[in-house]
C-alpha cells in the first residue's frame, strides 16, 4: 500500500470526526446573545477538541512523508491511532454538555491520553520499517514532546480528582505545546533530502 492511500482514508475519517463534532452545536432557540449562553461550554469543549484533531492531522501529514511504504504493522498502528480520534465528538460532547465536571473531564483526558499513546506507537511503526537508518528516528530524536504530553495527560487524569479546571489547565497546555507544528520531521526530512 502506499503512503498516499493511507493519507487519504486517514484525512477522510479525520475530516468526519470534526464534522460530527460540529453537529453538536445546536442551534439556539431565540434570537438573542443570552440566547447562546447555554451553548457557550458545548462551544469552548469543541475549539479545544477542534484544535487537538488539526494538531493530530497536521502531525500525522509529516509523519507519514517519512514513509517509503506502509507495513502491517502501520496500517494497524494507524487505525488504532484513528480510533481514538474518533472518540473525540462524544468525549468532546459529554465534557461541554455537563459543563466541564469531573468525570467528564477524566474521560477526556483518557481519550487524549490513549490518542497521544497511540500515535507514539504509530511513530514507531514507522521507526522499525525504516530499519536502523530511520528518518523518523533521527527527526524526532528523544521525542522529549511526545513524552511530555503524555505524562500531562496522566497528570489530567489524576488532577480530575481533586478539581476539574486544574485538569483543564493541564489539558490546554499539552495542546498548546503542539499548537506549533512540530517541524523537527521537516528539518530530518530536508537533512535527508526526502520530499
Amino acid at each position: 500500500m502506499t503512503t498516499v492511500r493511507l493519507e487519504a482514508f486517514s484525512d477522510a475519517v479525520i475530516a468526519i470526526i470534526i464534522t460530527i463534532m460540529v453537529l453538536e452545536l445546536k442551534v439556539p432557540h431565540g434570537t438573542h446573545i443570552q440566547d447562546l449562553a447555554p451553548l457557550l461550554p458545548v462551544f469552548l469543549s469543541y475549539i479545544v477538541s477542534f484544535l487537538y484533531v488539526g494538531i493530530y492531522w497536521n502531525n500525522h501529514h509529516h509523519l507519514l512523508k517519512t514513509c517509503k511504504e506502509i507495513t502491517g504493522s502501520i496500517l494497524w498502528a494507524n487505525l488504532h491511532l484513528l480510533f481514538w480520534l474518533s472518540l473525540f465528538p462524544f468525549a468532546a460532547g459529554w465534557l461541554g454538555e455537563n459543563h466541564f465536571s469531573s468525570l467528564p473531564t477524566a474521560l477526556y483526558a483518557c481519550v487524549l491520553l490513549m490518542a497521544g499513546f497511540a500515535y507514539y506507537l504509530l511513530q514507531q511503526a514507522i521507526m522499525q520499517a525504516q530499519g536502523q537508518n530511520s528518518v523518523l528516528k533521527r527527526a524526532i530524536g528523544k521525542d522529549r514532546k511526545s513524552k511530555l504530553s503524555l505524562v500531562l495527560y496522566v497528570l489530567a487524569l489524576f488532577a480530575t480528582l481533586r478539581a476539574a479546571g486544574i485538569a483543564q489547565a493541564i489539558l490546554v497546555i499539552a495542546g498548546l505545546i503542539w499548537l506549533v507544528p512540530d517541524r523537527r520531521i521537516a528539518k530530518g526530512l530536508a537533512e535527508a533530502h526526502v520530499d
